[in-house]
């Protein structure tokens, strides 16, 4: 993105396995997904603008403070989650897991070759988190019946995991008081050494910037997403929809055993409307280049 800076060899911090990755089946289906209306601005590779000259030596990911004059440069192909600042793979999907309360909890990308999630983390000031977080991962993973190997990649240490319902690789990168941990999630083999789900994935974290903020955090405590407002819009519109149609439902049934009658209960969302996926855990799927 903007150019090439030294890699670390070193390992990173620490933080837990999600849950969400342990028993869930992997399900291409789950990835269908409404357009979103300004995908266009995130088609293909953009012009920087002698951005890229300037950092001929860096790659990322970057701390926002660093990069930021640069990154005003190419904006409108970046999509600012607040706390991350990632670029859209052409045809990827973004996908928004909310927490039962309507607010975004996660956001994931989904490519043709499988499912990338970048979060971001409070760190200490010195690095060493990922290498933390990585050994907490294998032991967490290998406790929930996961084949695990420790591998290196152009940042450090990655974890390599098979389990049930998926294949996963863990990359973490340590940066000035945060951490970035990217999880990438396919089929069998997708996660392997060599497979496109890994090159997009190591493609996205150098070019991911981190706006950590000035706040003090917990170390490890998961920093803020923030969506962009329509995409905001979006999600409460469908997020009300979807309460509305479970009060029906409890309504008719309420009825039903008033009457004696059986209810008749109208679906959860008309169709075309965004569902949930197959975790149960993700309300809206939202189509990026398509």
């Amino acid at each position: 993105m903007f150019g090439r800076k030294k890699t670390r060899a070193g390992d990173g911090p620490d933080e837990r396995y999600d849950d969400e990755y342990s028993e869930a089946e992997y399900d291409e289906s789950e990835y269908e997904a409404a357009e979103y209306d300004e995908g266009d601005e995130y088609d293909s590779a953009p012009d920087y603008d002698g951005a890229a000259a300037e950092l001929a030596e860096r790659t990322g990911p970057y701390d926002y403070n660093d990069v930021s004059e640069l990154l005003e440069k190419v904006a409108d192909q970046r999509l600012d989650l607040g706390s991350v600042i990632v670029p859209v793979p052409p045809g990827g999907q973004l996908q928004v897991e909310m927490t039962p309360e309507g607010t975004p909890q996660a956001v994931h990308l989904a490519t043709q070759h499988g499912r990338i999630t970048v979060a971001a983390y409070a760190a200490p000031k010195s690095p060493g988190q990922w290498r933390s977080v990585a050994a907490d991962l294998a032991e967490t993973l290998r406790n929930d019946g996961a084949q695990v190997s420790t591998q290196q990649g152009p940042w450090g240490r990655e974890i390599h995991a098979i389990t049930q319902g998926a294949d996963l690789r863990f990359i973490g990168v340590d940066g000035h008081r945060w951490m970035v941990r990217l999880v990438a999630a396919g089929p069998s083999g997708a996660a392997n050494e060599g497979q496109p789900l890994v090159a997009a994935a190591r493609a996205i974290m150098s070019e991911t910037v981190i706006r950590r903020g000035d706040d003090p955090m917990p170390v490890r405590e998961p920093l803020p997403v923030v969506l962009p407002q329509e995409l905001a819009d979006q999600l409460a519109a469908a997020h009300q929809q979807q309460v509305a149609a479970q009060q029906q439902a409890v309504a008719a049934q309420m009825a039903a055993m008033n009457t004696g009658q059986q209810p008749v209960i109208a679906p959860t969302g008309e169709p075309g409307q965004p569902r949930r996926g197959a975790e149960g855990s993700a309300m809206q799927q939202l189509g990026l280049n398509g």
